[in-house]
């Protein structure tokens, strides 16, 4: 429960840094598009261009600025659940905000893990902790079916007189036998034990699914954090390339030596890449808390098995 709980916190916190990156970046293109709109305004007074143009340019603008009002409330929104995961009601929740560049991924994660690291998983442990308990539950029931016998000893003395009282030869001893055996009991012994020893494979299936679950979801966010490096690289290059490609056109537009829709293209390119880069980086982030979780909170937890993991693992590097 803990380990979800603080997951849970994580990932939320991860969203609302992602939800105001977005914000900003859609803010900026309103801000391009109005800037532009200031440039035509200008051209149109100087008879440079046709009024048509200026109305499809508001257009864009009063567009990306729709884009804003959904954002805004799926950011209030976090901030309730916040709120709500650190047991406070949304109205007290004062916490300063998350923004991308505060977190920190650790500097190496792995793209392998040693066997033992899964062990730590809660569900692991509780599961196996089930299968000894079951095996337990055998041999109860199989020494149940034994006669259960109680025998005691009682020593006394055959002495006649005060003074052969501790004498030798003169003690006694009593031996009493009790046995406790069920006499019609039929089957229901025999029952008993194969019921336990039927729980005790379901509990070994269990632990067995319950294994190969917690393998596949540590292999699942691994090959996820693989992919997550090479997205965000791509989506850095595709905004770096279109914020470029924006700016050209925006200069050749002054100079009248383009038309308005191409670079209406070249700032929805800008907006999606933009976009893009933000839901790489939360992704990133979310991947890796999604790590921690199926470890059980945590590969650095396991010192012994760290020293093995820099032994003969290979790493991806956080850049």
């Amino acid at each position: 429960m803990y380990l979800t709980l603080t997951s849970n916190i994580a990932l939320a916190a991860i969203q609302e840094a992602s939800l105001r990156a977005q914000i900003a970046a859609t803010r900026r293109i309103v801000e391009l598009q109005t800037q532009l709109l200031d440039i035509l305004h200008r051209q149109i007074e100087r008879g440079q261009i046709a009024q048509p143009d200026v109305v499809t340019q508001e257009t864009a603008v009063a567009q990306a600025r729709l884009l804003l009002p959904p954002l805004e409330r799926q950011l209030q929104q976090q901030r309730n659940l916040l709120a709500v995961l650190t047991g406070r009601f949304p109205g007290d929740y004062t916490d300063r905000s998350f923004e991308l560049a505060s977190f920190r991924l650790p500097r190496e994660v792995p793209l392998s893990l040693p066997a033992d690291l899964v062990r730590q998983r809660p569900d692991i442990r509780a599961t196996e902790a089930a299968v000894h308990s079951a095996n337990a539950q055998v041999g109860v029931a199989i020494a149940n079916r034994f006669p259960q016998i109680t025998l005691t000893g009682n020593v006394g003395s055959t002495a006649l007189a005060f003074s052969q009282l501790f004498s030798p030869g003169t003690a006694a001893w009593l031996m009493a036998g009790n046995i406790a055996q069920t006499v019609f009991d039929g089957e229901t012994l025999r029952n008993r034990e194969a019921a336990a020893e039927e729980n005790w494979r379901v509990t070994v299936a269990q632990y067995q699914s319950t294994v190969l679950t917690a393998f596949q979801n540590v292999a699942d966010t691994l090959r996820a954090l693989q992919a997550d490096a090479r997205t965000l690289r791509a989506a850095i290059a595709a905004e770096q390339s279109a914020a470029r490609g924006i700016e050209l056109v925006r200069r050749q537009v002054e100079r009248g030596q383009v038309s308005l829709p191409i670079l209406l293209n070249a700032e929805q390119a800008y907006l999606q890449t933009s976009l893009a880069r933000v839901q790489a980086e939360a992704a990133r982030l979310a991947d890796t808390v999604a790590l921690f979780q199926a470890l059980g909170g945590g590969w650095w937890n396991n010192w012994e098995a760290q020293t093995v993991l820099a032994a003969d693992m290979n790493r991806l590097q956080i850049k």
